[in-house]
């Protein structure tokens, strides 16, 4: 364990952190980015004593620019990569960007107009960049060659045959022919060494956002879907780990069964693994993906957790998920692999990994999260639904080792589950939490989950402002008009750092204490 002078590891320690996608900050490029505006939401958060920015995914974006849908399950989106140090660099002109939405973001148009101004910026640099800027690259790509030679040349062959799908390009790249990849290296090399510079940019961006962060006391904590888009690298480069035909189709897919909220149940669409050949080689691609994902994050948050324990499987052909049928997986003998690879600290320390283990859960996802000593989620609102003192996810039966959230970046916010909740439910609510109405019951809320024995206290930034339904994020089962929600600093204003800080000082959640006025 560590000494009196060493702080816990973060999921040991009581702690509070903020909910929010790098794409969700201000800034003038039309979504945000790694620039300016987000050193700027470290030092808030830092000022607010929050010791936690949990983001979402951070790979390219996939259909209905999902982040988990994403086309690479080891490349960080070209999006989010900020134009202004490519400016102060010398590498890219400055120009005045088109009149972008501050509140929502366009990622049509906004991306057309960034890759462009990428490619500008890849063109300075190759012309122009200092003999050491240009070692700083080699060594860069050379340290990643286990997963960006392959998506360079995929994001290549998806630009050069104007986006579709792999499975679409010619047979003789779909099937991943040695002579056809070659001579596609050569054809669109330069295209190549675009997208190889545009990930050294995410890299380099990210990396000193996270130094700027550790310097002011904050980690970040990434997030790991558990699986990967069909269209995706991860596929093109190894069909033979997952269910699919000779025409490289999914047999099967993944998805969740019918329930009270999706009398269809849903149907992702994503490929299964072949989890038998995955353990046959030693889980190597998991733990490469686990280790990619822990150089960009201190702790992660993975997606469905329980897929690890048993998934749901749904026949490519049917439309719905309604005739599914559940499959174990080797979660047990996964997390022993990654145990033994990832292990950091004293014996007995946890991995640095949360379980979202929402949804249905069963016994055997139970016991694979707590043989791993792996922290569970609590969705506070959630609790009030059924008007029931018994529901797991009440403050009163929460249990030191997991995250107490007030929403998810899935869930409605606190606000808009007072504005469509029923009497009972908010009388339900405010008897718990306090709340006397509408104005106050998000704040009520995060005083309860503040308050809660869950080490670790985590809100959405809708949250801490109040905001209503038509501010979330995201709506599970609908394909569009999610993920593009973004706020701006007036919305913020100038007393919520204090009292966040306040809040999290007088519940034990900041290491520097004391409370003071707003």
């Amino acid at each position: 364990m560590p000494t009196a002078s060493e702080p816990l590891p973060l999921l040991m320690r009581r702690a509070a952190g903020v909910v929010l996608h790098i794409t969700s900050l201000p800034g003038p490029h039309g979504l945000g980015d790694l620039g300016p505006q987000a050193w700027r939401f470290v030092d808030w958060l830092a000022s607010a004593g929050q010791q936690i920015w949990q983001t979402l995914p951070v790979n390219p974006v996939g259909p209905g620019d999902s982040p988990y849908q994403s086309p690479s399950a080891f490349a960080g989106s070209p999006w989010m990569v900020a134009l202004e140090p490519l400016v102060a660099l010398g590498w890219l002109a400055e120009a005045e960007a088109p009149n972008f939405d501050t509140h929502r973001a366009d990622y049509g148009a906004v991306t057309r107009w960034r890759w462009q101004r990428l490619c500008d910026a890849a063109a300075g640099f190759f012309a122009q960049a200092q003999a050491a800027q240009r070692n700083d690259f080699a060594n860069w790509c050379a340290a990643q060659a286990h997963w960006l030679p392959e998506w360079t040349l995929f994001a290549a062959l998806k630009d050069a045959h104007g986006g579709q799908p792999w499975w679409l390009w010619p047979a003789d790249l779909a099937r991943r022919d040695a002579a056809a990849l070659s001579k596609a290296r050569q054809q669109h090399a330069q295209a190549i060494a675009t997208h190889a510079f545009v990930q050294w940019c995410f890299e380099s961006q990210w990396q000193a956002l996270r130094r700027h962060a550790h310097r002011r006391g904050v980690q970040l904590m990434g997030d790991l879907p558990l699986f990967v888009a069909h269209d995706s690298v991860d596929v093109w480069t190894r069909p033979d780990l997952y269910w699919l035909d000779d025409d490289h189709q999914p047999t099967v897919v993944a998805g969740v069964p019918p329930d009270n909220y999706s009398p269809d149940g849903q149907r992702w669409g994503n490929p299964l693994y072949r989890w038998d050949r995955m353990q046959a080689e030693g889980f190597d691609w998991w733990l490469a993906r686990a280790q990619r994902a822990l150089a960009l994050a201190d702790v992660v948050r993975i997606d469905h957790f329980r897929g690890f324990a048993g998934y749901f499987e749904v026949p490519a052909s049917e439309p719905t998920a309604r005739n599914g049928q559940w499959v174990n997986a080797p979660g047990q003998a996964l997390f022993e692999t990654l145990q033994t690879a990832l292990a950091t600290g004293e014996p007995g320390t946890p991995l640095p990994i949360v379980a979202e283990d929402l949804g249905l859960i069963t016994a055997d996802v139970l016991a694979l999260r707590d043989g791993f000593g792996l922290p569970g989620m609590c969705v506070v609102y959630e609790g009030f639904l059924g008007c029931d003192g018994q529901h797991p996810f009440l403050p009163h039966h929460h249990v030191p080792r997991c995250l107490a959230y007030t929403s998810t970046h899935d869930s409605d916010t606190v606000r808009g589950f007072w504005d469509s909740a029923s009497e009972a439910q908010r009388g339900f609510a405010c008897i718990l939490t306090g709340a006397s109405g509408a104005d106050d019951v998000a704040q009520a809320l995060l005083r309860a989950v503040y308050g809660s024995v869950a080490r670790t206290a985590m809100a959405p930034l809708q949250d801490l402002l109040g905001l209503g339904s038509n501010h979330r994020m995201n709506r599970p089962g609908t394909a569009q008009g999610n993920w593009n929600w973004r706020f701006d600093w007036p919305m913020v204003g100038d007393k919520l750092a204090a009292q966040l800080a306040n809040l999290a000082a007088a519940t034990g959640r900041t290491q520097r204490g004391g409370v003071g006025r707003p």
